[in-house]
């Protein structure tokens, strides 16, 4: 086995071989190898080697063997074969190329650092490890520089600083604050005092416990599966009033409200102001704006017609006549006293208009100041037909309403006074109603100009950014209001479902001359959107200061620097919006609020608008969530349980639905997979109707478990047939104590808005009757001295000896009933003998 050196000056040979034309041509050693013998040496040389002989090899070293002859070379190629005459010993002998020895000088053309070379004849014999160097020791660290934790201020580490100075160099005494050494100490210190708050305020705003920044709270409680609020804007109903002009061409005009996809705000509306009349122009409008007014803005279209100013009520011929509280129907007359043409009340009446009943007389008095301001009420219509009072042939409009519109108050059309004098027309229903809610929308901003823009986080020169509550309709469509729903319903949403009234458009925003550039999505986060979703997110500080937040590529597509980017957006937002009934007064209608072929009449509708009030205070203005209420309530978001599996689990998600009292679920296997029935007890024992059902199964989809069906019950009713008698106190009469039985065993809500025994609010699912209850309810009315129940059973069934028992039972999908009317005694009757008394 042959052992083999090698140069060590790696370079240099590289420099020889490659050595450029024109140059001497240099050669030297490349590497020797000792041959098995331990006798021969073979050395490669970079070039082939010009003749060399005996005397031209020096073999030179050794400790125990000296002076080795050499006795004979040979050449092939770039090698040249050495013959020595003997083997040395352990030690390292150097191979010199001599021009005759022993002069050191080597042969020409032969580069002097490589024309020898270090060799042993033993190399493999002495060691069995690898012949490779280990690698020198590192240097050894230096200490590492003591720093000062306590230093975290202007003053501290200028003071370190000079410190340290004073120490490494002592002739340096100067403190004069003019000095440029104390120029540059300070300025450091106020840079190392900026980058210590950097550091301390970023360690602060890593934990949802510190955290004092709003969007580093609201992205903590992300997190958690907590969404923070921002607020919503205040709606209100808006009642319009216009007088027709001679020439009738006014009616069936259209005001157009807020679209965002055309860029097009609403119908302005403004609270109280300095001006006296109700329309103004772009000069008072502004002029308002500075006085501190506040705008809302109609959120749908309204045709306006001036026969549906003020509607009567139809009486009957009634001097005495009241729309009970809970009712969806009435009676309207079909033209008003102030028309003289040919419009008639029911030809512009649809079904989804928007009526405001109110009160404008005292009932007592008939005079406007005694009005009760309370009893104003908006309904939906959903059915309107024209009829004709057969007894005077007079024409009339019979309208509907929704339940969940049903009057929350007695409404009197008529009435006697003390004095026996009629007072008519004490509520009057109010058409050319529109829904407009807080906020003024602005002109495009171009982002560009924006600060904060070369970092893809711009923001909005103005605030507070409007926020409006969204729900879904029956598609599960999101809208700001469903125009099919009824006038409550769109006042409710929930808080989570608000978004922001701003919309972003590349290169230009919408208008009538150019059509608009590709618009960009609002999303609560971006942690779903891929990397070409045009999606942005908005981020709200406490002061008001907004926002936006783009995506980085990989989450969210990211804009381009400098690609413009319009936002068209309103401000207006929070509980200021929450106004009283009257104060808003004024309307600012601009142009683009009516249609092209209606706005040469713009001056004439201007002019034809007399009066503009809210009737109902506007509500739903909520202020953001504070930071607070956050840190408690996120922690335990992730405890809200958003899925159904089992029975429990479907009944507590149906008792979530507004209007469901209680809910019990039944699970049961309908022949290839489980179905799921929900027997729910609706609020006011109102009728789980098909429309209650798709709403209700509308919102259980959310909860629903793979593989379950879902079927809305309703209850059953169960009608009860009860007797007993009363023993009446002397000196009162047994009529009174009758009437006052028969309305505390009622199922309705009481003068005193105490409910009846049987009122449906009070009776749920397998709740037994007991008969002391019973008692104890009789013995509470004024004049009864004793009770005796002689009959307590079910109705039309033999009695099970439910007076002994005490009770009667009922299963777990069971609700007593007991209305007690004459023609119906299938829903439960109640009989009272009453004895002694007047």
């Amino acid at each position: 086995m042959n052992v083999q050196y090698r140069c060590q000056n790696e370079r240099r040979r590289k420099l020889i071989q490659n050595r450029p034309n024109g140059f001497p041509r240099l050669n030297g050693i490349d590497y020797l190898e000792i041959g098995g013998d331990r006798q021969t040496l073979i050395v490669y040389f970079i070039h082939p080697p010009a003749d060399l002989k005996a005397e031209n090899i020096l073999i030179t070293g050794g400790t125990r063997l000296e002076n080795l002859q050499v006795e004979s070379v040979s050449y092939s190629e770039n090698e040249l074969t050495v013959r020595v005459d003997r083997a040395g010993d352990y030690s390292t002998y150097t191979l010199r190329l001599v021009k005759s020895s022993p002069s050191p000088t080597p042969p020409a053309g032969f580069d002097p650092l490589l024309s020898q070379i270090d060799f042993s004849f033993w190399a493999d014999e002495i060691s069995e490890f690898d012949c490779k160097e280990p690698e020198p020791l590192p240097e050894k660290e230096l200490p590492p520089p003591v720093i000062d934790y306590l230093a975290k201020d202007y003053a501290s580490f200028r003071r370190l600083m000079l410190d340290r100075l004073a120490v490494t160099i002592p002739q340096w005494q100067e403190r004069n604050p003019a000095d440029l050494g104390i120029m540059l100490v300070e300025i450091l210190a106020h840079a190392a005092d900026y980058l210590s708050y950097y550091q301390d305020a970023v360690a602060t705003e890593a934990y949802l416990g510190t955290a004092r920044k709003r969007v580093s709270v609201r992205r903590h409680a992300r997190l958690l599966d907590y969404l923070m609020h921002e607020g919503c804007n205040a709606r209100a109903w808006v009642a319009l009033e216009v007088e027709n002009n001679k020439n009738n061409d006014l009616d069936g005009v259209k005001l157009l409200g807020a679209c965002p996809e055309e860029n097009r705000p609403g119908v302005q509306f403004l609270t109280q102001t300095n001006f006296s009349n109700s329309v103004v122009d772009r000069e008072q409008f502004n002029a308002a704006l500075n006085a501190g007014a506040q705008v809302f803005e109609s959120l749908h279209d309204i045709t306006l017609y001036h026969c549906l100013n003020t509607i009567h009520f139809y009486t009957w011929d009634s001097k005495q006549f009241c729309l009970l509280r809970g009712s969806t129907q009435a009676t309207l007359q079909d033209t008003t006293e102030q028309d003289t043409t040919e419009q008639f009340v029911s030809k512009w009446l649809k079904p989804g208009n928007i009526l405001v009943f109110e009160e404008v007389l005292g009932r007592e008095t008939g005079k406007k100041r005694d009005a009760n301001p309370n009893n104003r009420h908006a309904v939906r219509l959903t059915k309107v037909e024209s009829a004709i009072d057969p007894l005077n042939n007079k024409k009339i409009v019979e309208i509907t309403w929704h339940v969940a519109d049903a009057l929350p108050f007695d409404l009197y059309i008529s009435n006697i006074n003390s004095e026996d004098q009629v007072i008519e027309k004490i509520s009057v229903a109010r058409g050319n109603v529109v829904l407009v809610d807080a906020g003024r929308s602005l002109p495009p901003e171009n982002l560009l100009e924006n600060p904060g823009w070369e970092r893809l986080r711009p923001r909005l020169k103005k605030g507070a950014l409007t926020q409006q509550g969204y729900v879904q309709n029956r598609q599960r469509q999101w809208m700001i209001f469903d125009p099919n729903a009824s006038a409550s319903e769109a006042m409710q949403w929930q808080l989570r479902n608000a978004r922001p009234a701003i919309a972003l458009w590349e290169n230009q925003p919408p208008n009538i001359d150019r059509e608009a550039g590709v618009s960009w999505q609002y999303q609560g986060d971006l942690l779903v959107s891929d990397r070409f979703a045009r999606d942005f997110v908005v981020e709200t500080e406490d002061d008001g200061r907004v926002y936006l937040r783009f995506g980085d590529g990989i989450l969210g597509k990211k804009p381009q620097q400098n690609h413009p980017l319009y936002a068209c957006y309103r401000v207006g937002n929070g509980r200021g919006g929450n106004v009283g009934a009257d104060a808003i007064v004024s309307i600012f209608i601009q142009p683009e609020n009516l249609k092209t072929e209606d706005r040469p009449k713009i001056i004439n509708v201007q002019k034809a608008i007399k009066t503009v009030r809210n009737p109902i205070p506007a509500k739903g203005g909520t202020e953001p969530e504070s930071i607070e209420q956050v840190r408690l309530y996120a922690p335990q978001a992730f405890r809200e349980q958003k899925r159904a599996v089992t029975e429990a689990d479907y009944a507590a998600a149906a008792e979530q639905y507004p209007g469901v009292q209680k809910a019990i679920a039944t699970r049961r296997w309908t022949g290839s997979w489980h179905t799921i029935f929900i027997t729910v007890d609706r609020e006011g024992g109102r009728a789980v109707d098909e429309e209650f059902k798709r709403n209700l199964l509308d919102f259980l989809e959310q909860f629903r478990l793979a593989g379950h069906d879902l079927e809305i019950d309703s209850p059953r009713f169960v009608p009860l047939d009860m007797a007993m008698t009363v023993q009446v106190q002397p000196n009162y009469f047994r009529s009174n104590v009758k009437k006052a039985l028969l309305d505390a065993f009622s199922n309705r809500v009481l003068a005193n808005d105490q409910l009846g025994f049987f009122n449906s609010d009070r009776l749920s699912f397998g709740e037994s009757i007991y008969v002391s209850q019973v008692i104890a309810a009789a013995v509470q009315v004024s004049g009864v001295e004793s009770v005796k129940v002689t009959r307590f059973q079910r109705w039309g069934e033999p009695s099970n000896r439910e007076v002994e028992i005490g009770k009667i039972q009922f299963e777990r999908l069971e609700i007593a009933r007991l209305y007690n009317i004459p023609n119906q005694p299938e829903n439960g009757r109640i009989e009272f003998n009453l004895e002694g008394g007047l």
